[in-house]
Order: C-alpha cells, then structure tokens, then sequence
C-alpha cells in the first residue's frame, strides 16, 4: 500500500467574512499571535509525514508562495543586522526536504472542484487535504498524524470529524456511522449542510481528509450540489457505495478561523502558551476583564 506523502491545501476563496482585512491579503496569512493559518497547516502536514505541498490558488494568493519562498533581501538585512534569532525563523519555515507546488484555480468552483485540480500532482495516490481555516491544537499528536495512523491500519478514506451543536448542523458535512472503535467508525451516509432537524446526527466533517485516489474520478461526474458549488461531500458519498470511508474524531481542539470569534479564540489560547508572551499575557488578560 502507498504511503501518503501529499497534502492538499485549498487556498483559492475570497475570505469574505473578514473583509476588509482579506481584500488584497489572503485568510490564510491571517496571523495567530506570530504564524500566519497557512505555516501551521503545511507544519502539520510535515509532522505527518507529507513532503510535497500542493496549494490550489487563486490570483489575489501571491503571499502565500511568497511566504514559503526564500526571501533574498530580508535575510540579508538580517545578516547585516546580526540579527540571526530572525535568520533562524525565516530559514526554518518548511525544511529543505519539502516541495511546494501551486496549482492556479481558474474559477472558484467549489472545495471538491478545488481537489480534483490536485489530481496531476497527486496522481494515483492517496493524499490528505487540508482546510487552513480550521486550526486544531492537540496535545501530543497532531490531528493529521493521528488519521495517517489510522489509515495506515485500514488504507482507507479518513474524514477528520467532531460533535457540534445539533443547532449548527446546517453548517457542515454530517455523517452517520457504525461505531468501530471509542474514535473510529465506519460512515454509511454523509450529507452536505442539512436542514436542522433533518442531519442524520451531529458528526461534522471538519477540515482534515485522508482520501483515496478513486476520488478524482467521483469527482470529474459530479455536478453542482450545496450552494451550486461542486461539494467534496457529494463526490465522498459515491465513495460509499464503492469502498470503505471511516470517520475521526480526533483528540484535540478545534478552532474555527473562518469565523471572527473562532479566530479571537486562537490568538488568546496560542498566545497563552507562546513561549516569549505566555506570562505577560495572562497577566494582561487577568488585569484587562476586570475592567469588563
């Protein structure tokens, strides 16, 4: 069985709910405390064993291969300064093993149509996919090395998923599934952003997959579903009825930073435990709600 060794990072959207702020920069810049969404997002895939990085892009996304990209004049007035702490962080963004390839999204056609742009890069391959916006923190493995474990095991499709309010449920992918194990379990239907009080229960996919290849080919017949977008859910609920697909609940915290309170959340919890704020920061924190 091949091991997996390519992510996908869908980076094409507009970022719309943080305008103006995303005018002219993409929310996957967007800073947490010092690291913009997109650098944990590629630090997760390579902690998981991913050394080829493909980012489908939109033309207003030049930040982003610039970000990953070695940056002449910065270092060099970095060296001029002695400043070798900032030469450190710029050299050490991706390691020198890893490839970064970007595929331009001619039109915004959906998440599943993003994917399927991958399909020259990845070939006949199973990869991960990733959605920046959702940042997941977790205590000892990531949220991705804790699905390639459980692929590993099955060498199957794995949906990363967490329980969410029955009232939010409109919001997601929901899946229902037989358990398999306390985390794991088999999906038999999944559905794009039901109704409330139509979900079939309130298992979301959030922003981690582990796919097979057969997607691509699901994906080439499928036409436009939820918001006349073509949705990755609907190619995956054809993966059903060929193959099996697990669903993750993963051990960890998921943030959503596609949302303004989601994204607050984050920069309080990592600045919380940054290592050069974590003091000052708390004790501001303490100082400033008692004004509230």
């Amino acid at each position: 069985m091949k091991v997996i060794k390519k992510a996908v990072f869908p980076v094409a959207g507009l970022g719309t709910r943080f305008l103006p702020a995303t005018k002219a920069s993409p929310k996957e810049m967007l800073p947490i405390v010092d690291k913009p969404l997109i650098q944990y997002a590629a630090e997760e895939a390579v902690a998981a064993g991913m050394d080829v990085l493909i980012f489908i892009t939109g033309r207003h996304k030049r930040s982003i291969p610039d970000h990953f990209d070695k940056a002449y004049e910065l270092e060099k007035e970095l060296e001029a300064h002695g400043n070798q702490d900032g030469l450190d962080i710029v050299h050490n963004i991706l390691p020198p093993h890893v490839s970064c390839i970007y595929i331009r999204q001619v039109e915004t056609l959906g998440l599943g149509h993003a994917v399927l742009c991958a399909r020259p890069v990845v070939g006949d391959e199973p990869f991960a996919v990733f959605l920046a916006d959702d940042l997941i923190k977790s205590r000892d493995h990531s949220c991705l090395a804790q699905m390639v474990k459980i692929y590993n095991q099955y060498y199957s499709s794995v949906l990363g998923v967490e329980r969410v309010p029955y009232e939010s449920v409109d919001k997601y992918g929901i899946v229902a599934s037989m358990p398999v194990t306390e985390r794991l379990s088999r999906i038999s239907t999944i559905v794009e952003k039901p109704a409330v009080g139509t979900a079939p229960s309130n298992l979301a996919v959030v922003g981690r997959y582990i796919l097979t290849p057969r997607i691509f080919g699901l994906l080439e017949k499928t036409g436009q579903g939820a918001g006349g977008e073509i949705q990755l859910t609907d190619a995956i609920a054809k993966l059903l009825e060929e193959e099996p697909v697990f669903a993750y609940e993963f051990d960890g915290k998921r943030f959503d930073c596609g949302s303004k309170l989601g994204y607050l959340k984050a920069t309080v919890e990592y600045a919380l435990v940054h290592p050069e704020l974590k003091q000052a920061f708390a004790q501001y924190l303490d100082d400033i709600t008692k004004q509230f």
